[in-house]
This record gives C-alpha cells, sequence and structure tokens, in this order.
C-alpha cells in the first residue's frame, strides 16, 4: 500500500496526576498547581493540537474541592489555547462516574472524557478534526478496564480462570477498537486520500513494569499482574498512550508504547527520578514548530522559562531528526547511560538499577540517554573524554558558550524517530517543583548528606527529606538529634525510619502490636494464625480476602 501524507498533528501525553494527593500528611497543591501552570504554557510553546491524560487524574474517588478547582480551570484555560482536543480517561484512583458527570458538558469545549467503559465500543473511538474541520486523528480512549468491564464471573471459578478471563476480556476489547477504527482510517483514505493515524490509550499494568516501593501503585488484577504484554495491541495503533505506573518506560521494547510516568514525584522513591511529558509529532508537525522555533530563538536565553528553554532545544532536534548519527550516539553511549540514577525505559533492557546515590545522599541529575531525557548534572563531575562529550552537546543544543553554567536548562529529547509512520516521540523533560531527597546512613553520614544537599539547593528553594537510620547504635532519642541538624536550614523532615527499632518491634509478641504497625493483610494473617486454621486452608481464605480488598479500594463510590 503506498504511503500516504499526514497532515500536521502534535499530541501531548500525560498521566497519573494524582490531584489532591499528599505526602507523608503535608499538602501539594503548590506542586499541582505549578506543574499545570507548566503543562499549560507547554501546550502553547509546542502547538500542541491534541491533550491526552490517561488517567489518575485524582488521587482518590472523592476528591477535594480544591482538586477539582485545578482540574477544571486548568480544562476551562486550555480549552482557549491552540490546543484543539483533550481526551482524558479514567484510571483506577479516579470515580468513572464523577469524571463521566460533567462530559456531556466538558464535549462543549471539545475535552473529551470517557470515564467508564462504554456499552457500545463505538463510542470509546473518537474522529477528530483539526480546525480546518478535516479529520487529522483517531483516538481509542480506552479507560481503565474494571473487571466487571471485561468479564463474568461465575460460581466455583478458580483464580487461574478469572484471571485468563480479564485478560481475554482485555484484549477483546482492545481488538473491538482497534476494528473500529481501522474501519474509519479506511474511510479518511478514500474520502480524503489521507493518512491519519491512530492513537489508543490505556491504563493497566504492563507485563514487566517497573514500580518504586512508596508510589502508590495498586495491584489492578489480583493474581494476574504482569500478563498483559505488548503483543495485546493491534499493530494498527501508531501510539499507545498509558498510564498508572510512574516510572517512564516503554512496553516490550516498542518504542511506539510507552507510559508517560507520573509528572511529580508521588514518593520518595521516585525523588531521583526525572519526570516528563510525551510529545509525539505526525507529519509535518516538526516542521511547523521549527518555523516557529527559528523566529524566536534569537530572543531567548538560559535564564528564560523551563519552556521556553524547552522551545530552542525542540529548534536543534528539528535539523537533526531525520539524521542518523542520533542512533549512532545513543549506542555509544548506552554503558555509561546504564550507570544512570534515573530509572526509564526498562523494558527491553537488563541495565541494572542502583541505589549506590540512595546509601550516598546524592540527590544530582545525571544523563540517560537511553531513556531520552537530558538534564544537567551540577554534581563535581569526573575530567573524562566522555563527560566533556556530553556537556559539549548540551551546550550546542541549548546554544551556550562554553563558560555559560549548566544550571537551569532542561533539554528536550529525541526518542524515536519512524519515517514509515511519519512520527517521532520526544520527551519533555518536568521541572522538580518541589526537591525531595531520600537520605540514610548513620548520624554522622545523615548529617554529612544533609549539609550538601542543603549546599546545593538555589536561594530561594527548599528540601523535604526522608530520613532512614541504618547505624549500628541504638538512638532513644533521633528525632530530637535530627531536629538539632536542620534547625533552621531550608529543609522539612517529612519521615524518619529507624529500621532497628521497627524490627525489633517486629520480633515482640503480638500483643505489643496496634493496628497503626499493620495493614489489611497483616491482620488478616493474625486472625488466622489466631484461630488455627491449616495452611492448606489459609491459601483459599487469603485470595477471598483478597478479592474482597481489591473490590473495596475498586468500588466507585460516587456511583449509584
Amino acid at each position: 500500500m503506498p504511503v500516504l501524507a499526514a497532515l500536521p498533528l502534535t499530541i501531548l501525553h500525560t498521566s497519573d496526576w494524582h490531584l489532591g494527593r499528599r505526602l507523608y500528611g503535608h499538602m501539594r497543591y503548590s506542586e499541582f498547581e505549578a506543574f499545570l501552570s507548566w503543562l499549560e504554557e507547554t501546550i502553547s510553546t509546542q502547538k500542541v493540537d491534541v491533550l491526552i491524560v490517561a488517567g489518575d487524574i485524582f488521587d482518590t474517588m472523592t476528591p477535594s474541592n480544591r482538586a477539582q478547582a485545578l482540574y477544571y480551570e486548568f480544562l476551562g484555560k486550555v480549552s482557549k489555547s491552540c490546543c484543539q482536543h483533550i481526551i482524558i480517561v479514567a484510571g483506577n484512583h479516579d470515580s468513572p462516574t464523577f469524571l463521566d458527570a460533567p462530559s456531556q458538558v466538558l464535549k462543549f469545549l471539545n475535552v473529551h472524557v470517557i470515564g467508564t467503559a462504554c456499552d457500545d465500543v463505538n463510542d470509546e473511538v473518537l474522529l477528530l478534526n483539526n480546525a480546518q474541520g478535516v479529520p487529522s486523528c483517531i483516538v481509542a480512549a480506552v479507560p481503565y478496564l474494571r473487571d466487571r468491564d471485561v468479564r463474568s464471573s461465575g460460581a466455583g471459578e478458580s483464580m487461574d480462570s478469572k484471571d485468563a478471563s480479564v485478560i481475554n476480556g482485555i484484549c477483546a476489547h482492545y481488538d473491538a477498537v482497534a476494528a473500529i477504527a481501522k474501519s474509519h482510517q479506511q474511510t479518511i483514505v478514500k474520502t480524503h486520500s489521507r493518512h491519519i493515524p491512530i492513537i489508543a490509550t490505556g491504563h493497566l499494568f504492563a507485563s514487566g513494569g517497573s514500580t518504586t516501593a512508596d508510589d502508590g501503585v495498586r495491584d489492578l488484577y489480583i493474581g494476574n499482574l504482569g500478563k498483559i504484554s505488548a503483543e495485546m495491541f493491534d499493530e494498527c495503533f501508531d501510539y499507545v498512550a498509558l498510564g498508572h505506573l510512574h516510572v517512564p518506560q516503554r512496553v516490550g521494547g516498542r518504542e511506539h508504547i510507552r507510559y508517560s510516568g507520573s509528572p511529580i514525584a508521588m514518593g520518595f522513591g521516585e525523588a531521583k527520578q526525572q519526570k516528563q511529558a510525551l510529545l509525539i509529532q505526525f507529519g509535518a508537525a516538526l516542521d511547523d514548530i521549527k518555523e516557529n522555533i527559528d523566529n524566536k530563538s534569537h530572543h531567548e536565553g538560559i535564564n528564560e522559562a523551563p519552556a521556553a528553554n524547552l522551545t530552542s532545544d525542540m529548534a536543534q532536534l528539528s535539523n537533526t531528526a531525520a539524521k542518523p548519527e542520533i542512533s549512532v550516539e545513543k549506542s555509544t553511549t548506552k554503558k555509561a547511560a546504564s550507570q544512570t540514577d534515573f530509572i526509564d525505559d526498562l523494558f527491553g533492557f537488563d541495565d541494572a538499577i542502583t541505589d549506590e546515590s540512595l546509601s550516598s545522599g546524592k540527590t544530582n541529575n545525571s544523563t540517560q540517554e537511553d531513556i531520552g531525557i537530558e538534564v544537567e548534572n551540577s554534581s563535581e563531575d569526573n575530567n573524562t573524554e566522555g563527560k566533556a562529550t556530553q556537556t559539549d552537546k548540551a551546550q550546542s543544543i541549548i546554544g551556550l558558550s562554553e563558560s555559560t553554567p549548566l544550571t537551569s536548562a532542561l533539554t528536550a529529547q529525541l526518542l524515536h524517530h519512524d519515517a514509515e509512520r511519519q512520527m517521532q516521540v520526544l520527551s519533555l523533560p518536568i521541572p522538580k517543583f518541589q526537591k525531595l531527597a531520600q537520605i540514610s546512613g548513620d548520624l554522622q553520614t545523615i548529617q554529612q548528606t544533609i549539609d550538601s544537599t542543603i549546599q546545593s539547593l538555589a536561594p530561594s528553594e527548599s528540601v523535604w527529606l526522608e530520613l532512614i537510620y541504618t547505624g549500628d547504635d541504638i538512638v532513644s532519642d533521633l528525632r530530637e538529634q535530627i531536629q538539632v541538624m536542620v534547625d533552621g536550614l531550608p529543609c522539612e523532615v517529612l519521615k524518619i525510619k529507624n529500621p532497628r527499632t521497627y524490627n525489633k518491634v517486629l520480633n515482640q509478641e503480638a500483643a505489643s502490636e496496634t493496628l497503626q504497625d499493620l495493614n489489611e493483610m497483616q491482620v488478616f494473617e493474625r486472625c488466622l494464625s489466631a484461630n488455627e486454621v491449616t495452611d492448606a486452608q489459609k491459601l483459599t481464605l487469603r485470595d477471598a480476602y483478597a478479592q474482597i480488598i481489591h473490590n473495596i479500594h475498586h468500588n466507585d463510590t460516587q456511583a449509584e
């Protein structure tokens, strides 16, 4: 089949906002507001046509009034911008009925909300027109598929059978929307002689997906984690925008199937990740952006807003997007990239994830070529030829002189270029609106690391700390000593962990435990032991109880 030209189209993929989420009881509305402001500015700067939010807009099914206000204010502002369509699908944290309630009104703002899996899957396939009224893309807007959406339960059904039923149901759902989307695409080819891309969304846990211990990612389906693979997505999908996992990564080595990750760190385990949004460009969109950037690039400097820096970066990428040297550079820096502190693009790679910087208390960024995110490193680098080359490259991208410090620029990076599909994917690094640091060690190490962390801050910055005491000595007044260390410093200690004391408590008799020390499953285990339930019965009871807990977490409390 001959390759037909595609219309210019720019899509921005983000997910897992979790508006309203707290960190150890601390409100984070200022961070959410700053992120949405950055996102709004980025949409205008990059001339985004379609914004996709792949689930978990809110952190709970009953979001606060302030979280709702941020959401609706953002939609109102973006609807008046260059962005022609906003696609929002529900995640497992969202109430489907809550998101769906204003959907008919939001349609007038070209905001398309799919909270619940539609009875008629045709309603999930959206044919989007550009400003001239010409079809520009097809979006299979699939939300988080709950158990009841994809399978029917039967009495006496085994756990394995339930798992297989869920997987088959998810596959069937995506096959159905793919068939409808392909039909629309073929019609457009006949009537307009134009190729338009097909984009799919999803909120799910893909096989081999990477998470962090404190990101709050819950099991979506009991027993079947890791069984949803890249092969379940039809080849007709030019790009698959996924949500649920907070670590940016691709699925099964497929460049066009990606998690954007959460925009801010949801826990201290994500503190060292460089968060990103993904820019997907089709057809002549890159040329249009380049023309706009070239007109502005002479008037922009390094000290401007992050979005302006990204615009400058895009100009360089526009000039080099189709050059084969990009893939050569990536392959030659693969070994160095494997040593990064950032966790990303894990599917299909054997790169090890180390916690070396965590134990040493380092909080500086490093370079990750594999994941397509290039950031400045303010730590003291060894004067090796490789690092010097990376610095020179970063300076050439953003137009810096050799004497200009790389302290305020975050650079966009080309992740994937596909000439056949007339598309490319770029990462747009998101600034850190509140710095987090996880520090572990004995008291001396903690003191030294806190001092070095504070010294690395800009004058107006502060940092939230999670401290993990791992010293051999038993310190009875640990909290008091920590307070003396941080008194008067621009930091706040959100959590102090003392594993030695915690393990000692766990080894004591159950009578000393309180409900605060245990989660739901641990309480259930205590009940099983107290009632002397046999090991054979425990397996069945655990599965049944896990299913009950799962249903409680995923029950839509907003539904009638």
